[in-house]
């Protein structure tokens, strides 16, 4: 990355040039300010505008116009249907959206085990109907004998010790912080929440031709540990139609269920993970599985154009970089139109300055200072925005000089929940990799994490999706690995829920969410259409505009390439859930490109 630093010097004077006629544009933002005091919901829903016909491209797959699941009182969209019904079910026996995302979280770790986890971590971010918000982080830690450099060779190469097998998995969080969160503020008991997902795991589920496939592809991982008598027995996955049931699985539920977080960070669980560990040449402890525990904070509060966001503050890099690009848009008086090459252009620029701060950054706050405040000002962003060429590319070794000017001056599932009341919970939750490290703990019923390779593992070195992190990332022992996640609840004008939403998709997941919000708030697309739009990602490093195929026309690509963008076609720019109020309930949805329910009452 040093030497990219400072080449192509000679684009500076034709930045400067450029500036000067984005900089026309420029408006002031409002500034960040506290979440509205709740009102009751307003039968006749939420204070906005009407929504806009969509136009997508013509070979686009998800055409526009597509129907939203519907519901007056609740709503569960997430990646897994059986577990959208266990959210539902508790939400009918007069849990809240709290309850009905604990109840959905432990449903997953039965039904969605390639990424649904008890191995794993994640955040929730909460909006409860009084005003009350929180925001909670379960994401792993590093092991106390973690070391900086242990994933690099004697060669000085990374290796993929990060990635599969016992080294890769940091201390699990997701028990601690369902556990907690339903704690705080459920309504209900933790059994009562939890019996779903026990009954899901005694009884079995039938497998469905997407779970089936997941199975296959990744049956070579799997294999490689204790979870292939379960998954793949005899070498092949389950077909379609049959049931798995997990005994051990559902042990550990009812552990968890009897003695909360102890029952999995103490006692036989977590003997059967120190013994996993043991057997593999991992390093996590019982010392580490008992000194973990789940962080509250703030959530990061910010606006666009008067509609409210609450974000996940770091050790989540969502809500800082979703913040961040949102204020450079806002600096803008007149963002183009949908789908053309100036939206693009202004969106890829204002995600690449975003992710250069992200990279550099963002960490963990118990070991580095993060400069919330700063990344998420508006003067910042605007002077940001100025620094956008007028049609024009800027090369990331530029533009992060340009950054450093004006300084001077992980594959995931989410879910969301709303309740007939108002509570609203974003809950995003990851073991890293589909299927995490692979390993299995054997007799408790889980996979456990990679997220290790969430830390810049050599400061300057790609990880698996390419982002280049710097120092503030490096491991540490008890430090939690920056995420890309970005759990956001967005409150209308007139502070009621208007939209709850995330993805699943490493950084990808801050360009999908942010792009739906705007899809929502400025191009005013229903739920459905605004999940369903072609998407675009920069992460700054590699210095290349990714868009999806067939989601931009054909002269909307000559019009960029001529702009002086690489551009990197993809088959999808992550995955979300999202539930959105419209008038007399909610709507639901799940991304066309994934699978899940949504699921009301």
């Amino acid at each position: 990355m040093s030497t990219m630093r400072g080449a192509i010097q000679s684009d500076v004077h034709q930045m400067s040039v450029t500036r000067a006629a984005l900089l026309s544009l420029l408006v002031l933002g409002a500034a960040c300010h506290r979440a509205p005091p709740a009102r009751p919901l307003n039968p006749a829903g939420p204070t906005i505008p009407a929504r806009v016909s969509a136009q997508f491209p013509p070979e686009w797959p998800y055409r526009a116009g597509a129907k939203a699941s519907f519901a007056e009182h609740g709503m569960v969209s997430s990646n897994e249907r059986q577990a959208s019904e266990a959210g539902v079910e508790i939400l009918k026996r007069g849990g809240n959206a709290v309850d009905g995302a604990v109840a959905v979280g432990f449903a997953l770790a039965v039904t969605y085990p390639e990424a649904g986890n008890i191995g794993g971590g994640g955040y929730m971010v909460i909006r409860m109907a009084d005003g009350r918000v929180a925001a909670l982080d379960y994401r792993e830690v590093a092991p106390l004998a973690a070391t900086r450099n242990m994933y690099i060779d004697s060669a000085g190469k990374v290796t993929d010790k990060s990635l599969v097998g016992h080294l890769a998995s940091g201390v699990p969080g997701a028990v601690a912080g369902l556990v907690e969160a339903q704690r705080r503020f459920g309504a209900l008991s933790l059994p009562d929440v939890m019996a779903p997902a026990i009954r899901l795991a005694e009884g079995g589920f039938v497998v469905d031709s997407i779970f089936a496939r997941r199975l296959s592809i990744d049956a070579s991982l799997i294999a490689r540990f204790g979870g292939a008598t379960l998954f793949v027995p005899g070498g092949s996955a389950p077909v379609a139609g049959s049931r798995i049931v997990q005994p051990d699985l559902a042990r550990t539920l009812r552990a968890v269920a009897d003695k909360g977080a102890n029952g999995f960070y103490r006692g036989a669980v977590a003997d059967s993970l120190i013994a996993e560990m043991q057997r593999g040449g991992g390093i996590i402890t019982a010392n580490d599985l008992r000194r973990y525990r789940a962080v509250w904070h703030d959530p990061i509060q910010s606006t666009y154009r008067g509609y409210t966001l609450l974000t996940m503050p770091p050790s989540s890099s969502g809500g800082v970089t979703v913040t961040e690009t949102l204020n450079i848009m806002e600096s803008v008086a007149r963002v183009p139109p949908f789908g053309s090459a100036a939206y693009f252009h202004l969106l890829g620029s204002a995600y690449q300055r975003a992710f250069i701060d992200r990279n550099e950054k963002l960490a963990d706050p118990a070991f580095i200072p993060v400069p919330i405040a700063k990344l998420t000002d508006k003067g910042y962003a605007r002077a940001l925005a100025g620094t956008i060429g007028d049609m024009r590319a800027t090369p990331t070794a530029v533009v992060e000089n340009k950054v450093r000017a004006i300084r001077e001056g992980n594959e995931t599932t989410h879910y969301s929940v709303v309740d007939g009341q108002g509570n609203a919970v974003a809950t995003t939750t990851t073991l890293n990799s589909l299927f995490g490290s692979g390993v299995w703990v054997r007799g408790a019923g889980f996979f456990l994490n990679n997220e290790m390779d969430d830390f810049a593992a050599q400061p300057g070195t790609p990880n698996q999706f390419g982002l280049v992190q710097g120092e503030a990332n490096a491991i540490q022992p008890r430090k939690r690995m920056l995420s890309a996640m970005s759990p956001t609840i967005v409150l209308d004008p007139d502070g009621g829920v208007l939209l709850v939403v995330g993805a699943r998709g490493g950084p990808r997941i801050i360009t999908a969410t942010s792009q739906i919000i705007l899809n929502v708030i400025e191009h005013r697309m229903t739920l459905a259409d605004a999940m369903s739009a072609p998407r675009i990602h920069h992460q700054a490093l590699p210095d290349s505009l990714m868009f999806e195929r067939r989601g931009l026309s054909q002269a909307v690509v000559d019009s960029l390439t001529a702009m002086g963008y690489g551009l990197s076609p993809v088959s999808a720019v992550a995955a979300a859930h999202g539930i959105m109020r419209v008038p007399g309930g909610w709507e639901g949805f799940v991304d066309p490109r994934s699978s899940g329910g949504a699921v009301g009452y």
